[in-house]
């Protein structure tokens, strides 16, 4: 059993190397949903991601001869560059199984700390069981990302520092993947006030824990698929499902979609980088998957080790939906100056290109016809209609995409 002693004890062994991330106020959200909303800055952790916090504690507390022997861990990044960087903290050897589809930036992450990396499987479980075999053949010390309890304790250490912070605090949401996080800051929490409402966040994608929540019994997914890798795991720990069914009052879900808005609003309108696992929690305050009104409200924005890859899609997904983008295929005469008078055309409705391309050998075309592709920069909904308006007028066939 996991007690409060237990976290601030984890709280003591991480003093001074492990960061008191910023609790900052959400102005824009608590204005929209009429709240007091804080966010949990662990994206700006040392190694990215809050997962330190339980690694680090775990090395801590192993004697001498288990530490020469070596750790082991699997993981999907965030808990691998954690134990990456607490192995090199003690000087022991670290090696980390992670999926095969992992981001580059969490394996290089993990590889920057001198940990040696094995990528196999197609997801976090199947990277577990090659890492468990691996460990017991070659006695090492095995690491779990969440079902062990002096991880656990070392991710409560969240909420000590929140309700350092805050007073009062009526709420807290915090994502779930395998559920260590949200054991952590529940046991501490609701040992200090019981009456801390918490809620976690599962990605649509990898439900089980929610599914596992309301059955009241493990039920494991058949797959996982999201872009919150962070919290992608597939079977549910009966340990920790005992832990959520006692302390924690409801879990949500949030799609993909509902990520990357919130993705791209903590980048736009608060300046942090956050992948999607550390996303979930301001998307479910977002899309209103959770009741905050009146409330004072901390949501844990647990990393930010996201593949830039990905936060380029997301971006540029996120300025079409916002109608700051528009994409166009045009048709037009192939001859010369016909490119010219559709570039006056835009020109004339103050909108600038950022990229375009021109194709006359596509076999959809007539002959004598050309397709131009074209992305715009625009202001908002009316300035795109002005432009489909001149188009029209001008003759033009297009197609929006």
């Amino acid at each position: 059993m996991i007690t409060l002693n237990d976290i601030k004890e984890a709280k003591k062994r991480l003093t001074n190397t492990v960061s008191m991330t910023p609790l900052m106020k959400a102005p824009i959200l608590s204005k929209e949903k009429n709240a007091e909303i804080f966010l949990k800055e662990d994206n700006l952790q040392l190694t990215g991601s809050f997962k330190i916090r339980g690694a680090f504690n775990r090395v801590a507390m192993l004697d001498e001869i288990r530490r020469k022997n070596g750790v082991v861990a699997a993981s999907a990044g965030n808990h691998a560059q954690g134990l990456a960087f607490a192995a090199q903290h003690f000087n022991c050897e670290a090696t980390i199984f992670m999926p095969e589809a992992t981001p580059l930036t969490k394996v290089s992450g993990v590889k920057s700390y001198g940990a040696n990396v094995v990528l196999t499987g197609e997801n976090f479980d199947e990277a577990y069981a090659a890492a468990t075999k691996f460990a017991k053949e070659n006695n090492k010390e095995f690491i779990h990302p969440f079902a062990d309890d002096a991880v656990i304790a070392g991710q409560g250490t969240i909420a000590l520092e929140i309700l350092e912070k805050i007073e009062n605090i009526d709420h807290i949401i915090v994502p779930i993947g395998g559920g260590g996080l949200i054991s952590g800051i529940a046991i501490a929490a609701k040992a200090i006030n019981p009456n801390i409402r918490i809620t976690g966040v599962v990605a649509s994608g990898a439900r089980g824990m929610k599914d596992s929540f309301e059955a009241r019994l493990p039920m494991d997914s058949s797959s996982v698929r999201t872009i919150a890798d962070g919290i992608a795991v597939r079977d549910v720990t009966p340990k920790l499902l005992d832990i959520i069914l006692e302390y924690v009052d409801e879990i949500v879900e949030v799609s993909d979609n509902e990520t990357a808005n919130a993705i791209l609003f903590l980048l736009e309108k608060h300046k942090l980088m956050v992948e999607g696992a550390g996303a979930v929690a301001t998307a479910a305050i977002m899309h209103n998957k959770v009741n905050v009104e009146n409330e004072k409200v901390c949501a844990i924005v647990s990393g930010g080790n996201i593949d830039v890859t990905m936060l380029s899609l997301i971006i540029d997904k996120g300025l079409v939906k916002s109608f700051r983008k528009m994409n166009l295929i045009v048709t037009l005469m192939d001859k010369p100056g016909a490119l010219m008078r559709l570039t006056e055309i835009f020109t004339e409705c103050s909108t600038n290109i950022v990229q375009i391309d021109y194709d006359r050998n596509s076999v959809k075309l007539e002959f004598g016809e050309a397709h131009v592709t074209i992305a715009l920069e625009t202001k908002g909904e009316e300035h795109q209609e002005l432009i489909r308006e001149n188009l029209k007028q001008n003759g033009y066939r297009f197609k929006q995409i």
